[in-house]
């Protein structure tokens, strides 16, 4: 039996980014919040606050492990099975990695630890400071990994000189068409998904009576970050899907499932892709709302599929159903931040457990919604890997065999399996053992080196070793 190389490093890739694409969403949006949380404290220097922080760093901990190990084997990737990608584009995308490495991943790993155990060791001012810095960080390395990718969508600044590109505006090519909009898109999901995540542990807490006091505190203030962050991402989605429009129109084709251009485009509810044979089956649709939200106009054009040849046609069906997937979440996370916004206005959202089980509920929903993003982003650029220069079996490496590709993806679910596994059980003993009824002191007298997850290894209930 043969195996394609060509599709098995796009299953592997696709694997690899989905698997490490939950972990810094979560980080990013809890990073800021744990800076939040150490900011109160400090002013304040009430310990229920940095009680608050202290047990959400122990999360932070686990993740942010969780993600550093995932995101390693995606540059290994590059390598392995894109290596003529790599050469051809190298004189962008090597910088602007390594720009990621020197200005954001060095100045979490000098700050983290001061985060994790300088509690008590340090002054609060500087405890504080290395809280902001971390948070800083994770905002910094999604700015060079956005700009790298949103340079792969819509790219420019550069020229192509025997095949390979050369940057002629640094500024141009960093700051590339698509990278203002997937930036600002992608740092308010983190936001969301960090939100949704303290909130529904949170509610989980409140119906158990558990750390009520910590539990209120953090529930208000996130729901009331929801309501300002959720409906601010479905503007911030417009503007992206405009800007999309513009640079990749066939993307949009296949997000709505047009396969023919015409005026007053109807918006899909539901639709059955059949590419094969260029159209839908068992359509339901608002009749040119699509064309209304695409541009602003009832009768405005939007181009179909057709216009680009069979071999240039993302693939329809992942696209379609991932888009509505994403803005299926979006909608109901708008709906309960608004709910949970209104009960807290009329002071009755502690006296509503029906609320505080759907945010128990809600936990996942974000992670679904970023995937699901990522596919439409990712899949929806097919069939180039960098936009309209580069196709991605241009970009394979040539000497990779379809049981080389196969051996690399088994070892890889493999790895993921028991890296999920381990994070999960210590993620779930941490929820379970709940927030300190005191402050921890993280003394050791013996002044032994400890390992970052230590931090998260440690019992709430006992001081940590």
């Amino acid at each position: 039996m043969e195996f394609d190389p060509l599709l098995l490093s796009r299953i592997q890739f696709a694997f690899v980014v989905s698997f490490h694409a939950i972990f810094p969403v979560f980080t990013i949006g809890l990073a800021t919040y744990i800076a939040l949380l150490e900011g109160i404290a400090y002013r304040t220097k009430d310990p229920d606050w940095a009680r608050l922080s202290q047990f959400w760093i122990k999360i932070f901990a686990v993740v942010f492990g969780m993600g550093v190990v995932s995101g390693l084997v995606m540059a290994f990737q590059f390598g392995t099975n894109w290596s003529e990608f790599s050469y051809r584009s190298a004189n962008f995308l090597g910088p602007v990695l390594a720009y990621e490495v020197v200005t954001a991943f060095f100045l979490e790993a000098a700050f983290l630890g001061v985060l994790l155990f300088g509690r008590n060791k340090v002054p609060p001012g500087v405890h504080l400071f290395a809280a902001i810095m971390v948070a800083v960080g994770t905002f910094i390395s999604s700015f060079w990994i956005l700009s790298a990718n949103s340079w792969m969508h819509t790219p420019a600044g550069f020229e192509l000189r025997d095949g390979m590109v050369h940057v002629t505006s640094w500024l141009e090519a960093i700051f590339n068409p698509s990278f203002p909009y997937r930036f600002t898109h992608m740092a308010v999901a983190s936001l969301l998904t960090g939100g949704f995540v303290v909130a529904g542990i949170s509610a989980w807490y409140l119906l158990r009576g558990h750390a009520v006091t910590a539990s209120k505190r953090a529930l208000k203030m996130t729901l009331i970050m929801l309501a300002v962050a959720a409906p601010a991402q479905l503007i911030i989605g417009d503007f992206h899907g405009l800007n999309t429009l513009e640079h990749q129109p066939a993307k949009v084709a296949a997000m709505e499932g047009a396969w023919e251009t015409q005026e007053g485009l109807p918006l899909l509810l539901f639709a059955i892709p059949d590419q094969a044979n260029e159209t839908n089956h068992f359509e339901i649709g608002i009749p040119k709302l699509a064309s209304l939200i695409l541009t602003h106009e009832w009768d405005g054009e939007v181009q179909g599929l057709k216009e680009w040849p069979a071999e240039e046609r993302p693939p329809v069906g992942i696209v379609f159903w991932s888009f509505r997937v994403m803005v299926a979440i979006g909608m109901l996370m708008i709906g309960v931040a608004l709910w949970g916004a209104w009960l807290l206005y009329r002071r009755r959202l502690l006296d509503h457990p029906v609320y505080l089980r759907v945010l128990t509920l809600m936990i996942p929903l974000p992670f679904v919604a970023v995937l699901a993003g990522w596919f439409v982003t990712e899949v929806g650029r097919q069939p180039y890997i960098l936009y309209g220069v580069i196709t991605v079996q241009e970009g394979l490496t040539p000497s990779l065999t379809g049981g080389m590709a196969l051996f690399t993806l088994i070892g890889y679910i493999v790895v993921y399996a028991l890296v999920f596994t381990a994070g999960l059980y210590y993620l779930t003993r941490i929820v379970r053992k709940g927030m300190p009824e005191e402050l921890e002191e993280q003394q050791d007298p013996q002044g032994r080196p400890k390992r970052p997850l230590s931090a998260a290894d440690t019992p709430l209930d006992e001081p940590s070793a």
